[in-house]
């Protein structure tokens, strides 16, 4: 099986990337299953339950998030009519959404896709090892299993990492935008990275316009963030996975760059 994972879409610019690279590599690497994060797809905050139709619409086939993804009220409800959208498994209970879903790829088998995140400079919630150890308690049997740690901290995501060796097909990081060159299977068969990064504007501050952000550091005064124009970086990480056994074998970067009106 190959899976492909994108990073966080950042508002119109990602979702344009999107649809002009995703069809063709899906047909160029043979790809089975698409996940990608979505939490900043609605103008670089949030998401809404249209944005993620239009994405599914392009060959995604699983949208993960992480603490943006109630940054658009719409999202409230947006996880009805079973769309297979995530939010974090260890927000409290009572938080709409889930925090894992079984995608049927046919004769592969059923994959499970974990959303977890990290405790470390992010708001307070619950533990993300805890949590993850119950969504690999979902899908009994089933051996491909996916999981997104939503984290600011590489530390707590590799920790995550070695952590979910030989019981996870494949652990990725987001939340950062920043691609890592960390990619690697680990000794248990776990492919690992700590962030995929983003698919966003190239020349800005992890995908917002750069004036804004260096007033911000420069006089402490909150001004308004606005994606940033110009060509955008679709950064990703492609995985080979047997199917059988639900191990790894291949993990690499698949980065590119594209021009979007």
């Amino acid at each position: 099986m190959t899976v492909l994972a994108i990073g966080d879409i950042i508002g119109r610019p990602g979702r344009e990337a999107v649809a002009r690279l995703l069809p063709q590599l899906r047909r160029e690497f043979s790809i089975d299953l698409v996940v990608a994060n979505g939490e900043n797809a609605a103008g670089g905050f949030g998401l809404t339950p249209k944005i993620a139709d239009d994405l599914f619409s392009l060959g995604i086939d699983v949208i993960t998030s992480g603490n943006h993804i109630w940054d658009q009220r719409e999202m409230m409800t947006g996880f009805e009519d079973h769309r297979p959208i995530l939010r974090p498994h260890n927000y409290p209970s009572g938080a709409p959404g889930r925090g894992w879903f079984c995608h049927d790829l046919g004769e592969k088998g059923q994959v499970l896709i974990g959303n977890v995140q990290g405790q470390l400079f992010m708001p307070p919630i619950d533990s993300a090892f805890k949590a993850a150890d119950e969504v690999l308690r979902q899908g009994p049997g089933t051996k491909l299993r996916l999981m997104d740690v939503h984290a600011e901290a590489t530390s707590e995501k590799i920790a995550l990492g070695w952590y979910l060796d030989g019981r996870a097909s494949f652990v990725f990081g987001t939340h950062t935008h920043v691609p890592t060159a960390d990619a690697r299977v680990f000794p248990g068969g776990t492919a690992f990275v700590s962030d995929l990064g983003m698919v966003g504007p190239r020349d800005s501050v992890i995908g917002m316009d750069k004036e804004a952000s260096l007033q911000r550091f420069l006089t402490g005064v909150p001004y308004r963030f606005k994606v940033a124009e110009g060509p955008v970086q679709f950064n990703s990480v492609l995985v080979r996975i047997d199917a059988l056994s639900g191990k790894a074998d291949a993990i690499e970067r698949l980065d590119r760059e594209v021009e979007v009106t």
